[in-house]
C-alpha cells in the first residue's frame, strides 16, 4: 500500500506544482514541464505497482449492473476528454462545462469506485478524484470567470462521438488483454 500511497501522493505533488508554487516553477522554465512529465510518470508506474500489490478490505465486488454502469459513464467521460481536445471553438459540451477533462477524469474515477469496491481502489481513485475536485476549485479560484467558448461545428461533433466509441473499445480492449473484463 505504500507504493500506491506514494503514486498518489506524487501524482498530486507534480500537478499541483504549478498551481501552489507558480514561482519555483517559472523559475524552471522550459526543463521544467520535462521534471513534471517524469514526475507524472514515475508516480503513475508507482500507482500502478502498489495497486496491483496492495491488500485491503473489500466492501463490495463487481455487480453486473455497476459494470454496465460504469461502462455507460467511461463512454460519458471519454467524451469529456473529447470536448477538452477539440481546439479553438468547442463541441457542445466543451461550451457548457468549464473544465471538461478534469471533470471526465472525476467521472472515471466515480466509475472506477462503483465497481471497485476495495481499500486500494478507496486510496487510488478516491484520491485521484480528489486530486481532480482540488484542481478544478484552485484553477476556478485563480483564473476568475469563465468566458464560454465558442460552439463548434456539427462536423467536430460527430468527429468526438467517433473518437469516443474508438477510445472506449481500445480501453475496453486493454483492459481485457490485461485480465480484467470490463464488461458484465
Amino acid at each position: 500500500m505504500t507504493l500506491l500511497v506514494a503514486g498518489v501522493a506524487l501524482w498530486w505533488a507534480a500537478h499541483l506544482f504549478k498551481r501552489l508554487a507558480p514561482g519555483p516553477r517559472a523559475k524552471l522554465g522550459e526543463p521544467g514541464k520535462g521534471l513534471v512529465a517524469i514526475l507524472i510518470v514515475v508516480s503513475i508506474v508507482l500507482m500502478v505497482l502498489g495497486y496491483r500489490a496492495a491488500d485491503g478490505a473489500v466492501y463490495w465486488g463487481r455487480d453486473p449492473m455497476w459494470v454496465g454502469i460504469n461502462n455507460l459513464l467511461m463512454i460519458l467521460a471519454f467524451y469529456f476528454y473529447a470536448a477538452s481536445a477539440a481546439q479553438g471553438a468547442k463541441i457542445w459540451l466543451g461550451t457548457k462545462v468549464r473544465h471538461p477533462q478534469l471533470t471526465g477524469f472525476s467521472i472515471w474515477a466515480i466509475s472506477h469506485l462503483l465497481v471497485n469496491g476495495d481499500t486500494p481502489s478507496f486510496v487510488l481513485f478516491g484520491g485521484l478524484l480528489a486530486w481532480a475536485v482540488v484542481e478544478i476549485l484552485l484553477i476556478n479560484a485563480q483564473d476568475g470567470p469563465w468566458q464560454r467558448p465558442d460552439r463548434a461545428p456539427a462536423k467536430k461533433e460527430v468527429v468526438a462521438i467517433v473518437v469516443t466509441v474508438v477510445v472506449m473499445i481500445i480501453v475496453m480492449a486493454i483492459h481485457y488483454a490485461l485480465g480484467v473484463t470490463p464488461w458484465g
